[in-house]
């Protein structure tokens, strides 16, 4: 976990790779919950036995809810102190390269992009990879903008 004294040392940063989260599984129960919330109840992601006999040979988690772990997942690599909040300002675009089967274990690295005034705050875009242990490809690479405002 890296610490950063305020907006201007995070600026100072821009460029660097942060680092890596913990790693963290992929469950069914995930998985169903994620369908629950959404609506989107595709055998793929909830039906082991169909999904036995799928492309994958078993369920894989939506790729919105791999996404939704990136608040969390960047939150284990850094964070920022004398900030009032910082909230997700959106994403300028997101890929999902391979899928994530059941049991996965995935983590997160962070590379700073940019420290920008905007917003009422600074803009922070992030380049963010998810990639699954074992896999030869990531499962989300996002880049996301969140807006910070200082005390």
């Amino acid at each position: 976990m890296r610490t950063f004294e305020g907006i201007a040392e995070l600026e100072a940063a821009v460029g660097t790779h942060l680092g890596y989260s913990g790693w963290h599984t992929v469950t069914q129960e995930q998985i169903d919950t994620f369908a629950d919330a959404t609506g989107d109840h595709q055998w793929i992601h909830v039906d082991p036995d169909r999904a036995a006999d799928g492309p994958f040979g078993t369920t894989i988690a939506h790729g919105y809810l791999t996404l939704s772990l990136v608040p969390a997942l960047v939150a284990q690599v850094y964070r920022i102190e004398g900030l009032a909040m910082a909230v997700n300002y959106g994403a300028n675009k997101v890929r999902f390269p391979a899928p994530v089967p059941v049991g996965s274990r995935l983590r997160a690295g962070v590379e700073v992009r940019s420290v920008a005034p905007g917003g009422g705050g600074h803009l922070i875009t992030n380049t963010v990879v998810i990639e699954r242990e074992g896999g030869e490809k990531p499962v989300c690479v996002v880049e996301t903008v969140t807006l910070a405002v200082a005390r």
